[in-house]
């Protein structure tokens, strides 16, 4: 079976079993295919975005301001992914800088309880997201086009995730990155090359910054969560796509 026709037939498994990942969205039965449907994710974020853009749209035309309608969006982001990113990004701030080994460090990601260094992920990262956002429905009340930012920065901030995936061992042997497996490195670069599509298409050339941006964030944490416990976890790349959004919802505020 040659290549193009195996991703055909596997075409509708994938798409499913992407959005049952990332998403809460109700569904119908499908056979999860795992990492294989990588490519997928940022077709996931690009959906969620759209979703968070529609939201927008009406909250403004009703009257409602940038700033309490930026919390909207946030909120219904949080709840189609069932806050599965933000509860990574407070177990990676708990168990990085909260143990002093590796065991510990991975206790603590696994613990359900929110420490210090949690909250306070949580909480700075929320609001530079909540800034950001905040910036890019200001301008598009002006005539500027939040559609095209919220959907390209969905996209582009699932895409890092199978690239960590790809480049880093699990390091616990269990959960949920574990079960999912590790995309190939092909698959790892299609899910990037789909995403920086999908954001030149909306953004033009705003997509290579935001491109870079995204990388950066993602090979920084990629990096820390190496030296610290020595590859990735479920809860790394929760927050390496809250890092990834962070860093494309900046660059479009500063470009504004």
């Amino acid at each position: 079976m040659t290549p193009i026709r195996d991703i055909a037939i596997r075409l509708p498994s994938d798409l499913l079993s992407a959005f049952a990942l990332l998403s809460r969205l109700p569904l119908p039965d499908h056979q999860a295919t795992g990492a294989a449907s990588a490519w997928a994710w940022p077709l996931v974020g690009a959906v969620l975005g759209a979703l968070g853009a529609a939201l927008a749209s009406g909250a403004l035309w009703l009257g409602v301001t940038p700033g309490v309608t930026a919390v909207l969006v946030l909120a219904l982001s949080a709840m189609l992914t069932g806050g599965l990113h933000e509860d990574g990004l407070s177990d990676t701030a708990d168990g990085l800088y909260g143990g002093w080994t590796k065991a510990r460090r991975l206790e603590i990601m696994k613990d359900s309880r929110v420490g210090s260094y949690g909250v306070l992920a949580l909480v700075l990262v929320t609001l530079a997201r909540w800034s950001a956002l905040t910036a890019v429905l200001v301008y598009g009340q002006s005539g500027g086009d939040h559609w095209a930012a919220l959907i390209a920065t969905g996209a582009l901030s699932r895409a890092p995730m199978a690239l960590v995936m790809s480049l880093l061992p699990n390091a616990r042997g269990e959960g949920l990155s574990h079960a999912t497996g590790r995309p190939t490195a092909a698959t790892a670069l299609a899910s990037l090359a789909l995403a920086a599509g999908i954001a030149v298409i909306l953004t033009g050339w705003t997509a290579v910054p935001l491109v870079f941006a995204t990388l950066t964030a993602a090979l920084l944490l990629a990096f820390l969560a190496l030296r610290k416990i020595g590859g990735q976890t479920g809860d790394i790349l929760g927050a390496t796509q809250q890092l990834a959004e962070v860093a494309c919802l900046s660059v479009l505020s500063a470009r504004i």
